[in-house]
């Protein structure tokens, strides 16, 4: 199986800057795409950004040009480094990972448990 923790939330003022990270730690074979999702209060859970495993990213719209992701292949951990913070961005994010597992035919979908990001004044 694959485990995902995640840090670095907290409580920010708008206009500042958190970076989150999630590391992924199990029994891997090989990671494919890494994503960080976000749940805002009273909301859909929604897609905020995408890395492949050859690097390249996709982001919400809501977010391009204040956050980046990025990867660390050699320590399984994906990144958001998240810039000019709004109170809509407030949420718990969540980390997920298309990973297989050794032993497995394919990759599986897996989750992390949260991070929650509150931007406040």
């Amino acid at each position: 199986q694959v485990q995902l923790v995640e840090s670095g939330g907290g409580l920010v003022q708008p206009g500042g800057s958190l970076r989150l990270s999630c590391a992924a730690s199990g029994s891997i074979f090989s990671i494919d795409a890494m994503s960080w999702y976000r749940q805002g209060p009273g909301k859909q859970r929604e897609l905020v950004a995408t890395i492949t495993a050859g690097a390249s990213t996709n982001y919400a719209d809501s977010v391009k040009g204040r956050f980046t992701i990025f990867r660390d292949n050699a320590k399984n951990t994906v990144y958001l480094q998240m810039n000019s913070l709004k109170t809509e961005d407030t949420a718990v994010y969540y980390c997920n990972v298309w990973a297989t597992v050794v032993g497995d035919l394919g990759p599986r979908n897996f989750w992390g448990q949260g991070t929650q990001v509150t931007i406040s004044s």
